[in-house]
């Protein structure tokens, strides 16, 4: 399954600053309805995905009825990404 996921960058700032592009409405609900069959535990759900130019893995988390697409600070420098700002992420749900 693929979606183009568009969103706004938000960050959380915890021990360690994260930055998420939250996954709502149809898009997660689309993820939920799969998830089951490709999760590894506890709901993450791996994927890979394409901002811009650049490509990467990682594993979306479950959050308050939708998902959160973890942004590594690789891809946040390459696609001079900063919280507040809307971006269209690719993702291919994987299920291996």
């Amino acid at each position: 399954m693929n979606l183009d996921v568009r969103g706004t960058v938000i960050e959380w700032r915890g021990p360690s600053p994260f930055h998420f592009l939250p996954i709502v409405g149809d898009d997660a609900d689309a993820i939920a309805s799969v998830a089951a069959d490709v999760t590894y535990g506890w709901g993450m759900v791996p994927v890979a995905a394409t901002i811009g130019s650049t490509r990467f893995r990682t594993s979306l988390w479950p959050k308050d009825g939708g998902y959160l697409l973890p942004l590594k600070d690789a891809v946040r420098r390459s696609e001079s990404i900063q919280p507040g700002i809307a971006i269209v992420a690719v993702i291919e749900l994987d299920p291996g």
